[in-house]
């Protein structure tokens, strides 16, 4: 790991200004589990960490008639044990609670998992020179390259899957991100524009710049009749990430009839990835099998594998049939 200098910022203003205007000299550390890993590994080499963890203000979590507000330091453990977020926000807790171990979740918060990097194993090799580290191209895409883990939808020119379990919850769940641009001025948008494709800057996940940094989370109310879930499969049953990951919202009537619904893969593009051919299919309809069986079609049927992750499509199409049944009718496997 190489030395850098260490910086316990008092507010964000001062935070971001000790990020200054170049990404890859000064990096934040709220709870430093992906940080960690990038620095020992050197992946990055900083010559500035910035700590938010002592700015005051960044760890609310408060549920009210508006909604759920959630401070950027707020815990992975504090989100999958909350009561109201557990009754409302169904989707996220069960997200939160798929991360890794609970000593992660007790450390890990909800705006470094938002905002951690991608864990495709070219990008984590310090050896090679990858298109997100300002290489000419993505070594997963190659015929003979190991891709199984990366990207079905979205993909080009990289094929990284967005590593972040909560992100999908929090699509679905119709959130706002709000941040400080670097003037210090607030700022927010949707967790759907949040998140960027690779075609508009490969080396971007997100839309935050040098200098800006996530303080909170905001979740609408949940209408009446709604309900959602989060489902993912993982090779392992501790610790993993997710091959593919479903989280759907839906809002039914009094008939059972889908008034609303959001549909929202994870695990298979390079961001959390909306899918409004799945909820064209649904809105309006009562929930059958074989109505959750051309959901799960209509939502892969753009899908562009690679050479080694094809098994990811009909994987993926039986989570969207067993999330949209969960949120529409309420039960579970």
């Amino acid at each position: 790991m190489k030395a850098f200098e260490f910086v316990n910022a008092r507010d964000l203003r001062s935070a971001s200004q000790a990020l200054g205007r170049d990404p890859d000299r000064a990096k934040i550390l709220a709870g430093g589990v992906d940080l960690l890993s990038e620095l020992k590994e050197r992946i990055i080499e900083p010559e500035r960490v910035v700590n938010i963890k002592t700015i005051p203000g960044l760890k609310t979590l408060k549920a009210d008639a508006k909604g759920l507000t959630l401070g950027a330091l707020v815990t992975l453990d504090q989100i999958e044990d909350h009561p109201a977020i557990l009754r409302d926000y169904t989707a996220l807790a069960d997200a939160a609670r798929s991360v890794a171990s609970p000593q992660i979740r007790n450390v890990g918060t909800l705006g470094g998992n938002l905002c951690q990097r991608p864990r495709c194993w070219y990008y984590r090799d310090e050896t090679i020179h990858c298109i997100k580290k300002g290489g000419s191209k993505c070594f997963a895409a190659e015929e003979e390259a190991d891709n199984k883990y990366n990207a079905i939808l979205g993909g080009g020119p990289s094929y990284i899957v967005h590593p972040s379990d909560c992100a999908t919850a929090l699509v679905a769940l119709g959130a706002v991100v709000r941040y400080t641009d670097g003037a210090g001025k607030p700022r927010e948008v949707s967790a759907d524009e949040f998140f960027l494709l690779p075609k508009e800057n490969p080396r971007w996940e997100n839309v935050l710049r040098s200098g800006e940094i996530v303080t909170e989370v905001f979740i609408p109310a949940p209408p009446k009749g709604a309900r959602s879930t989060y489902i993912k499969f993982k090779e392992k049953d501790s610790m993993d990430w997710a091959v593919s990951a479903v989280a759907v919202r839906a809002v039914t009537n009094a008939a059972g009839m889908m008034q609303d619904v959001r549909v929202v893969l994870g695990g298979v593009a390079p961001k959390p990835w909306r899918s409004p051919e799945a909820e064209a299919v649904l809105k309006g309809q009562k929930f059958s099998a074989a109505l959750a069986n051309q959901a799960a079609e209509a939502a892969l049927r753009n899908a562009k594998p690679l050479s080694k992750n094809a098994y990811k499509v009909p994987l993926t199409k039986v989570l969207v049939r067993r999330a949209v049944e969960q949120a529409a009718t309420g039960k579970t496997a």
